[in-house]
């Protein structure tokens, strides 16, 4: 029988030109021992080994091929860029401009939370992939996001800085206009009569799902005990002036809180939201890091303490000064003058009941200070119950309580006796702090009083000083109410039977739509109706009062 079998020394020299000389590992001598055919051959059965060691990676805004291994200088330049690595492209192919857009998923995407990538933790080129949601560092061949294009099939990517579209693992970029409405919802901009309009014209938009909601009155994420925060963002993103600031500035060189903060309020006032509420994460967790840790997500703090440190650091952020008056928009709107006259206390034995009172003027210390919100006090708890056994909870007019600013009622601190006049000219806005709590060292305590006033027409005239120059002399200075935070005690389930169980802080916030005069109420992501008439039945906290520029038509004087 011949032998069929091919001779051992025709093995692989009769076949394509190779020989077991391709087989080396160094790769020094491929261009002694190889064609660049078998180069080639050679290179693709031994990439797993050695490629990755003369690759070097991509910068991650780079869009070209890879950059040439300088130890690799004798293999030609395109066999590097189609055996070394992967395919990149500066453009879609022709005709498929479109590919990968459908596995988008709009109910997934949510930009609130801060960009941090989800393997590393940095915040330095995040892309967010509009597949999952998920943020991930870079786009480079080994950046994360492109590992998680390769291992999940999750192919499109937004930049969240530039707001640029890419596919990945390829790399280039995507102008469709179908994904305008993404690079909205992630950075909302707005034109200045898109800005004008908001309190002129009634708006309501529709969420992906359909739901209708009014941009600016939308819902606030409470995270767990973030509440306080939730109330005052509310109230000062319907601060029109301060609102208007920071919806159309240019906020991109600014301090981080500045820059939060602007997002933040453009998100609240989006037409075209996929939701219909926010989340304040990324400006809390900017919050915490400026304040170490004094206001957080996870603990309850109060909402006048945050206010006040909130409206300073946004004007130093701003670039206002610390002793210049009016030198940022936050003081320009807020702050205002106050006259404080104080005097010892003396008991004048000339008297008959000995009784305390101001001196001759030439003894009172007079003196001008400045004001960011002014702290009124509630007249004292009642001590007893009714005849039914009921605690009574007694109500005070506004105007009651504003008389410790009409520079004739007295109160007395430190001994000594003190009284307050407001100055000329009065800010645009008036924020009142109602003084609910007080601390000793034994028991911290909560004033139930109601504090009933009408939303229009608070005349504050009486409660400042005279001045020919500023204000006609008898004519009111009317102010009308723009949002009420109010407090809500509640008890703890275990302790709905024990009268003495402890109470639980919870904020929510009156705010007026100045298109339609109606009232919303909001706490956390519930929004609802509510009638101006009811607004004071609740313990109103913290009021923000906006000067009226010109009567209401038909009402003469400005009276509703």
């Amino acid at each position: 029988m011949s032998n069929l079998k091919r001779p051992a020394e025709e093995a692989f020299d009769a076949e394509e030109g190779l020989s077991p000389s391709s087989k080396k590992s160094r790769i020094d001598d491929y261009d002694k021992s190889l064609t660049p055919a078998s180069a080639i051959a050679n290179a693709a059965e031994t990439r797993e080994g050695s490629n990755e060691e003369k690759v070097e990676q991509t910068n991650g805004g780079n869009n070209s091929n890879e950059v040439k291994d300088e130890e690799d200088d004798d293999l030609e330049a395109g066999e590097e860029v189609e055996v070394k690595a992967p395919i990149r492209q500066a453009a879609p192919t022709e005709g498929y401009d479109d590919l990968y857009l459908d596995t988008i998923d709009r109910n997934v995407l949510d930009f609130d939370f801060e960009k941090l990538c989800s393997i590393s933790l940095s915040n330095i080129n995040v892309y967010a992939c509009l597949v999952c949601g998920k943020y991930f560092q870079g786009r480079g061949p080994k950046s994360h996001a492109y590992f998680h294009a390769l291992d999940e099939g999750h192919h499109v990517y937004i930049n969240m800085s530039t707001q640029k579209v890419y596919v990945l693992p390829e790399g280039y970029e995507v102008k469709s206009k179908s994904l305008d409405d993404i690079k909205y919802v992630s950075d909302p901009r707005y034109t200045r009569q898109e800005v004008l309009d908001l309190d002129r014209k009634p708006h309501v938009s529709r969420t992906l799902l359909g739901k209708e909601y009014v941009p600016g009155f939308v819902g606030m994420n409470n995270i767990k005990e973030n509440d306080y925060l939730n109330v005052i963002v509310q109230a000062l993103s319907h601060v029109s002036p301060l609102r208007n600031f920071f919806l159309l500035e240019d906020f991109s060189n600014a301090p981080e809180l500045v820059k939060r903060t602007s997002i933040l309020f453009r998100k609240i006032w989006n037409p075209r939201a996929f939701k219909s509420h926010v989340s304040p994460h990324e400006l809390l967790q900017e919050i915490s890091l400026r304040s170490n840790k004094k206001f957080t997500l996870t603990q309850q703090s109060d909402p006048v303490e945050f206010l006040s440190w909130f409206l300073n650091h946004l004007h130093l952020g701003l670039g206002g000064s610390k002793t210049k008056p009016h030198s940022s928009v936050i003081q320009h709107i807020f702050q205002g003058k106050l006259k404080v006259e104080s005097q010892a206390i003396t008991a004048r034995a000339d008297q008959v009941h000995d009784r305390l009172r101001f001196e001759e003027a030439a003894d009172v210390q007079s003196s001008v200070s400045r004001f960011l919100l002014l702290t009124l006090d509630l007249p004292p708890a009642p001590l007893f119950q009714d005849e039914q056994e009921r605690n009574i909870i007694p109500q005070v007019p506004l105007t009651t309580i504003l008389a410790k600013y009409n520079g004739v009622t007295a109160q007395e601190l430190n001994a000594q006796r003190k009284r307050y006049r407001l100055q000329h000219p009065l800010p645009p806005f008036l924020v009142f702090h109602i003084k609910r709590f007080s601390k000793n060292k034994f028991v911290s305590e909560r004033n139930p009083t109601i504090v009933t006033f009408d939303a229009r027409n608070l005349d504050v005239s009486p409660y400042v000083e005279p001045d020919p120059n500023s204000h006609q002399h008898g004519e009111p200075i009317w102010y009308d109410l723009v949002a009420n935070v109010v407090h809500e005690a509640v008890r703890n389930k275990e302790d709905v039977a024990d009268s003495v169980g402890e109470e639980r802080k919870t904020w929510k916030v009156q705010l007026r739509d100045k298109a339609t005069d109606e009232w919303v109420v909001a706490q956390d992501l519930f929004v609802d109706k509510v009638r101006s008439e009811l607004l004071y039945l609740s313990e109103s906290y913290l009021q923000i009062w906006e000067r009226r520029r010109e009567p209401l038509p038909g009402k003469g004087k400005g009276k509703a």
